[in-house]
């Protein structure tokens, strides 16, 4: 019997992109490599010259695609996980390769290993005069990271995000570890989302990017965040495109908050408003729980 339930619930069950986060010590290049790939995966729309932070973004690779998130610190993604997020599925450690392994590396990794998810080694940098790759990988041994070139089970992939030189390298790498791990949604459960980013816009209000983590978010929703409900009126993508619905794995932009919601913080989405006031009123009843 057992079997056949598990059987019956991976049917049930559809693929959905992997999210990476990306994380490393400030200065080895991690910007730089979001921003690359970004710039060099992503059909621009005009901005009229203005360059604005994205928080997440979808690329497509060999068909398949993913999502990278840009999470504002360690801070911020220690702080989604202990409120009961499981935001990426994927990490990139970025090693500069002329400094090697320095205290937010080592903070990364200790993330990392607590969030449980694979991750991949990104010996950033190697265009340097000072490179030292061998260096960074004992390094990173000696803090229990066995890269496959040493031996272990963690890949590594040298580059450079400031020429792109093995950028497509890494790209596939991260489509061949999301293709062992199988990351599966359910399109038929309630949505739910975390919040990623917050900030208060002069014509729209309260605004946040959300990643939707299960199920399907559509606008005309509601969504009920820190105790709060609000209606879904304005969705769009990472773009800034006007969309009608979202996925898993999706970073979506939505405007209209009653209140300014907190990074980190859990959306759980309604079809019917009475619903998502209810749960905001039982939110509010028992601040101290996290989730839903």
């Amino acid at each position: 019997m057992v079997k056949t339930a598990d059987k019956k619930e991976k049917i049930e069950k559809t693929m959905r992109p992997p999210i990476i986060v990306v994380m490393g010590h400030v200065d080895h290049g991690k910007t730089t490599l979001l921003d690359y790939i970004r710039k060099t995966r992503v059909a621009e729309k005009e901005t009229g010259g203005i360059t604005q932070h994205v928080g997440a973004y979808v690329i497509e690779a060999g068909g398949k695609k993913i999502t990278f998130i840009d999470t504002p610190g360690h801070e911020a993604f220690k702080e989604m996980r202990s409120r009961g997020a499981k935001v990426a599925d994927i990490g990139v450690l970025v090693v500069a390769a002329d400094e090697g392994v320095k205290p937010q590396t080592k903070e990364a990794i200790e993330i990392l290993k607590a969030a449980d998810i694979p991750f991949v080694v990104a010996i950033n940098k190697i265009d340097r005069a000072g490179k030292d790759v061998e260096r960074v990988k004992k390094e990173l041994s000696e803090l229990e990271v066995q890269v496959e070139s040493w031996g272990g089970k963690i890949p590594s992939v040298e580059l450079s995000a400031k020429t792109g030189e093995h950028i497509d390298e890494l790209i596939e790498t991260l489509l061949l570890v999301a293709e062992v791990e199988q990351f599966s949604e359910d399109p038929s459960a309630p949505a739910e989302a975390v919040i990623i980013e917050s900030h208060r816009d002069a014509k729209r209000g309260a605004t946040a990017t959300l990643l939707i983590l299960n199920g399907k978010l559509e606008r005309g929703n509601c969504m009920v965040v820190d105790g709060v409900a609000s209606s879904v009126k304005i969705l769009e993508d990472f773009q800034g495109e006007a969309i009608l619905s979202a996925g898993a794995s999706e970073p979506v932009q939505i405007a209209g908050f009653g209140e300014l919601p907190n990074v980190g913080s859990p959306a759980k989405i309604f079809e019917i408003k009475a619903d998502a006031e209810k749960c905001a009123s039982e939110k509010r009843a028992r601040p101290t729980s996290t989730l839903f």
